[in-house]
């Protein structure tokens, strides 16, 4: 008999030294799940990211972490997130800082005096950042807390474990003390169940301790080795029991596919499983070898997925290589043209849509080093064209200092109040060196081209004011010549009242009046002219020669009066060569006539000579009265 209980004692020891095995197993179930959460991470360049998409992604974050049931992964994977963030940051920080300084000490001419706040999106990622970090922190905090409360619990329970298995190795105890000190047992067992998990350095020693501590107590229970059958029985159907669960969850692979949650519930068995105590010796192993087998089929099917997860990254990778070496010529892009670059950035916008499209991951290392080349492209690509704009906007500077010095000339002339051909030309020329120089900054482009604009405006309605005035003027000179001319062909009616002395009257009221409309001085000259030879002949008193001098005074007069002696020349020349010309035209006209001979054809043609040498010596008649005319005046 004693030889049996040491058989079994022997078997229990093994049962119980069990569980080291298992949490092996956990262990590397807990690393790949690990793993695998951690391949799912993505790599994002938050440096693309404006303020406010920061805000929302860090809040998004923070919405999730702050749920009672977050756990450990996802705290991390916020606390990475809140850190590539807050580099981002710094760098924009120092960005903002630099731009305010610079625009202080270009207003001021020092930094003396310089503070600077940062705009409501930095503060507020800040703030995201802190309390992001500051749950994480208090997470861990609390774990290892909660690790070491649990370190404590159990380190207690082994004091009570060694106290109760010293007692009953050292005393003779009856049924009811055997009963109290299986309870008790039972009970330590219950809580060391109930307790979570402890730091990882003192796990193993705690459950070798625990183990040994177990042996130690069975192996002075000899006289309950039946009992403990019993329980081991018992061990057996539950350990059965979890069985089924594992190969349930096995078996529903084939309506499912294998997700996380189906690893959890594993995982939750398993420590189910690990806590019972042994089961009987003849189904001890059978037990762990079917749970393992079912165990087995979750991992196969997980390592299989993450195949197919390896085959669909290979897949994402070299489509996005496809994309990354496709936008790799737009770093050395350059262009001159403002239009050119939107349609590059355009293009090149498509294919950051066709990156961002492709959902699935990529293998790590090669995935992270691929995503930052391609960020660092696109990066290069806007850092030259933000160079190109840069440069854009010196130019445009140049371009509103030209444009403020022309607004200041155009003032400078509408200032004076002059108003002559001089001035005019002047802001004519203005408005041309205007339409010559290119764009300016855009918030200046309205204001800049009002100033100028208004200069010019009030420079012309300045001059068609006083325009206007001299056509009234013009107008009013109109209506007198008109009413004098009215009183002359009147009294030409009247022989009995014409004389030299009223055609003198009359000749000084005609120059003692201005200018009139240019559009109605030769109507009215020809018409005074008109009047004059009508009032002269007239007047009974005068000869023939006396009245055509009278009448050619009048009109040299008329001549002197509106034209300049510069003017004056250059028409008596045109007269000149006008005369010459037809002189010339009349004497071959009559010399071509005496070669014609008698026929009806060149009848018509003399007749046709004839009509043109009529017609020209009337022009040259009077082209020589206004030569005549001319040579007066001048």
């Amino acid at each position: 008999m004693a030889q049996e209980q040491q058989e079994g004692v022997k078997s229990e020891e093994q049962d119980d030294l069990a569980p080291k095995t298992i949490d092996t197993l956990e262990i590397d179930l807990n690393n790949e799940l690990t793993e695998e959460h951690e391949e799912e991470t993505p790599d994002v360049d938050y440096s693309q990211l404006s303020k406010e998409q920061l805000v929302n992604l860090l809040e998004n974050e923070l919405a999730g972490i702050r749920a009672e049931a977050a756990t450990a992964a996802q705290l991390k994977k916020a606390e990475a997130v809140a850190r590539g963030v807050r580099t981002v940051l710094d760098q924009i920080k120092h960005k903002d800082r630099e731009a305010a300084l610079k625009t202080f000490v270009e207003e001021t001419g020092g930094e003396d005096g310089f503070e600077y706040k940062y705009d409501g999106d930095t503060q507020k990622i800040d703030s995201l950042s802190r309390e992001i970090r500051g749950l994480k922190n208090a997470f861990y905090q609390s774990q290892e807390k909660e690790k070491e409360k649990n370190f404590n619990v159990k380190t207690a329970l082994l004091g009570r474990l060694r106290a109760l298995v010293d007692e009953e190795g050292t005393r003779e105890t009856d049924a009811t003390g055997l009963k109290s000190s299986w309870e008790e047992f039972k009970k330590i067992q219950e809580e060391w169940k109930a307790a979570g998990n402890v730091a990882s350095p003192h796990n193993g020693t705690l459950w070798a301790t625990y183990n040994a501590l177990i042996d130690r107590y069975f192996s002075n229970r000899n006289i309950y080795f039946e009992l403990k059958e019993l329980d081991r029985r018992r061990n057996a159907e539950l350990k059965a029991e979890l069985c089924e669960k594992v190969e349930e969850l096995g078996k529903s692979l084939e309506s499912r596919p294998m997700t996380r949650e189906i690893l959890n519930d594993a995982n939750h068995i398993f420590e189910e499983y690990k806590h019972l105590g042994p089961a009987p010796k003849e189904d001890q192993e059978k037990l762990w070898q079917r749970f393992k087998e079912a165990l087995d089929v979750l991992y196969d099917a997980q390592r299989g997925q993450f195949a197919e997860q390896k085959k669909s990254m290979q897949e994402n990778y070299e489509q996005k290589l496809k994309i990354y070496e496709a936008i790799v010529p737009f770093t050395s892009y350059n262009s001159g043209s403002i239009k050119e670059w939107n349609a590059k950035t355009k293009d090149i916008m498509a294919f950051q849509d066709q990156w961002v499209a492709l959902k699935g991951i990529m293998p790590r290392e090669e995935g992270k080093e691929l995503s930052k080349k391609f960020w660092a492209a696109l990066k290069t690509f806007f850092n030259n064209k933000g160079e190109f704009f840069r440069q854009l906007e010196a130019k445009r500077e140049q371009n509103l200092d030209l444009k403020n010095q022309l607004c200041e000339e155009a003032e400078a002339v509408l200032s004076t109040g002059e108003d002559n051909p001089s001035t005019t030309q002047k802001v004519i020329e203005l408005q041309k060196k205007w339409k010559g120089i290119g764009q300016v900054p855009e918030k200046f482009k309205d204001t800049i081209y009002d100033r100028f604009k208004k200069a010019c405006d009030a420079y012309f309605d300045q001059k068609r004011a006083k325009n206007r005035e001299v056509e009234e003027e013009f107008e009013n000179n109109l209506k007198l010549k008109t009413d004098l001319i009215e009183r002359i062909e009147a009294a030409a009616k009247d022989k009995d009242e014409s004389s030299l002395n009223l055609l003198s009257a009359f000749k000084s009221e005609w120059s003692s009046i201005g200018f009139v409309p240019k559009k109605d001085m030769q109507a009215i000259q020809k018409r005074y002219i008109a009047a004059i030879n009508t009032y002269v002949s007239a007047i009974g008193q005068l000869s023939t020669k006396e009245k055509e001098q009278a009448v050619l005074e009048s009109e040299v007069e008329l001549v002197r009066d509106g034209e300049s002696s510069r003017n004056l020349y250059r028409k008596e020349n045109d007269i000149r060569r006008k005369i010459t010309q037809l002189e010339n035209d009349i004497a071959l006209w009559q010399n071509n006539i005496e070669f014609f001979a008698k026929s009806k054809t060149s009848d018509r043609l003399k007749a046709e000579f004839e009509r043109k040498i009529s017609n020209a010596v009337s022009q040259l008649n009077e082209l020589k009265h206004q030569l005549t005319i001319i040579q007066e005046a001048i």
